[in-house]
């Protein structure tokens, strides 16, 4: 029996080293090299040398590129992250928290693409093929250019893709694969970075589009080392409540499209359904009475405007240290926007404990939301309401300025067609004279906004 020896693996930017150390000493990372166990010797890689690329430098001007170069999905949330469907022999990586729907979403995708003519290879590392086919009858997927492979090697992957040679390739998930080239166990992040390498070259030389799917960490990051993002051409996040029936596509990366763009799903019971009309989703539970503590938001998601709604709660602490809580916010952006509320408006929140929420389920990173946060706490503290038909839009800066934002116009013609009579925007954004169909109030500081905040109640 070959020695067995082990290794230090950074997962951030796969550095090796031979023992432990707290920092990585190539990206500076604490905490994030692990230990993986060598079974026995490194086998000679033989993978690369089937794809080594003899092409010859081509002038751009020479180079032509096909109609067909994207492939619609039919599914027309999906079609927006991706940029108006695949890119041919791209390979793609979705995540996500177990359960979430990776696998349902995808195995759509598959029927749909089928549907369209399209062979479809999906390779099941976690599931037999009759509970595939199980999940497959539910969804209403019966089609004879589906193959469902149950396989973990990634050698005896490559054979059948080349035997089959599918138009597309669906590997679930990444974290089950293993390769005879690298001599750790399955999930270690030199087989995921291995795995990984391979179906890019297999993608690339056959023009076969590849997805990917990974598992994420508790922490929401993807299980495995951050040169696995890099590796891929699109990074598509599958977010959600488990206690909602809602669900979020969210492109991080996309050499092909819009970064951030967001597709919303609804779960039923015959899979995942297209929501045409998000803003509808996010306000269709909000009081049409204002209420202290409650504010509404624009925010841009790629090239969608959402509008959701933030509650705050504050309340006189009963512990020593008061407590601070979010849900669909940065917890470091919630004590910013506190700190200038304390200084710069004089609102004392030192013995108050601050909740804040963001109804839907979806999570508010744009900065352009830290006004409707900050009125949301202020007027929750100071008993006053917000008009239900008040939008809020601006970016806090440390003295109380409102910083102006982007695509304002896009914002505002959102919130007219949903019904909102007035928008509450930062001065220095310029607004066209055409556009009428708001009441614009223009502030300049955080104390502004809330007088104004006020002046709407009366």
């Amino acid at each position: 029996m070959a020695k067995t020896k082990s290794k230090w693996v950074c997962t951030e930017c796969g550095y090796e080293t031979a023992g432990y150390l707290g920092k990585c000493p190539e990206c500076g990372s604490w905490g994030t090299l692990e230990e993986e166990v060598q079974f026995s010797e490194k086998l000679p890689n033989a993978a690369a040398n089937e794809f080594v690329n003899t092409e010859k430098p081509t002038l751009l001007k020479d180079i032509t590129v096909g109609e067909g170069v994207r492939v619609s999905t039919n599914i027309s949330e999906f079609d927006r992250i991706l940029g108006g469907g695949f890119v041919q022999g791209s390979l793609v990586l979705l995540a996500g928290d177990p359960g979430i729907g990776k696998s349902t979403i995808t195995l759509q995708t598959c029927g749909e693409l089928c549907k369209s003519g399209k062979k479809v290879l999906y390779v099941s590392a976690e599931e037999s093929a009759s509970q595939l086919k199980l999940r497959a009858d539910r969804l209403g997927i019966n089609s004879d250019n589906l193959y469902i492979y149950p396989q973990t090697n990634m050698e005896n992957i490559k054979i059948q893709i080349e035997e089959v040679a599918p138009d597309f390739v669906v590997v679930d998930s990444i974290q089950a694969i293993y390769s005879n080239n690298v001599p750790s166990s399955a999930g270690s992040v030199s087989q995921i970075r291995e795995c990984c390498n391979i179906l890019m070259h297999i993608a690339k030389s056959k023009n076969i589009t590849t997805v990917v799917i990974g598992h994420v960490t508790k922490d929401g990051n993807i299980a495995g080392p951050k040169v696995l993002e890099h590796m891929v051409d699109t990074v598509i996040y599958f977010e959600g409540d488990k206690y909602k029936s809602y669900r979020m596509l969210r492109s991080m990366k996309n050499r092909f499209g819009n970064t951030s763009e967001v597709g919303i799903f609804e779960m039923i019971a015959t899979g995942l359904r297209c929501v045409s009309n998000p803003n509808e989703l996010f306000l269709n539970e909000r009081s049409q009475v204002a209420a202290p503590g409650s504010a509404i938001v624009v925010t841009n998601e790629g090239t969608r405007p959402l509008m959701v709604e933030i509650q705050a709660l504050v309340g006189t602490t009963s512990y020593p240290s008061p407590r601070r809580v979010t849900n669909g916010v940065d917890l470091s952006r919630l004590h910013q926007i506190l700190a200038v509320l304390e200084k710069r408006v004089g609102l004392n929140l030192s013995k108050q404990d601050v909740y804040v929420n963001v109804m839907g389920g979806i999570d508010v990173d744009e900065p352009s939301a830290d006004l409707g946060i900050a009125l949301a706490v202020a007027t929750c503290a100071r008993d006053v309401v917000v008009d239900s038909q008040t939008v809020i839009i601006g970016e806090i800066g440390l003295s109380g300025e409102i910083h102006p934002v982007n695509n304002i116009e896009r914002r505002l013609n959102e919130a007219a067609a949903a019904g909102f009579k007035k928008a509450i925007i930062p001065y220095a954004n310029d607004v066209p004279a055409d556009l009428r169909k708001i009441e614009i109030v223009k502030v300049k500081r955080l104390m502004d906004a809330i007088a104004a905040c006020v002046s709407v109640q009366g």
